[in-house]
């Protein structure tokens, strides 16, 4: 709620293949009175647009990474690789994710 509806609204609708905790009854009924829909698929299913796969793909190679080169601290630098993920092209949409949300180009210190 604070760092998604916050600054972007709530989501029209969530894919989403993970485990139980996220098809509790709780889940659905805080996502129904919020007016999102939900879909749910089981991991690498066609159903989905493989898009979200791939992501998730993505995002789980990134943070083994962070988990294996920082060992006990890789959580302090999540930050980093968010900063990372949303700043790097992506071939899907043809620009990377931040570009494609706000319009312009991510100005950072090193440019």
């Amino acid at each position: 709620m604070k760092q998604i509806v916050s600054q972007h609204g709530v989501p029209v609708s969530i894919v989403s293949d993970r485990d139980t905790r996220f098809t509790s009854h709780f889940w659905k009924s805080l996502q129904g009175n919020l007016g999102t829909q939900l879909k749910f698929s089981s991991s690498y299913h066609p159903q989905t647009d493989g898009q979200s796969e791939r992501t998730v793909q993505t995002l789980e190679d990134i943070l083994r990474a962070c988990t294996l080169d920082f060992r006990g601290a890789w959580d302090d630098h999540l930050h980093l690789v968010e900063f990372s993920y949303n700043n790097s092209y992506h071939d899907s949409i043809k620009m990377a994710p931040f570009e494609a949300l706000y319009g312009r180009k991510y100005r950072s210190p090193v440019c």
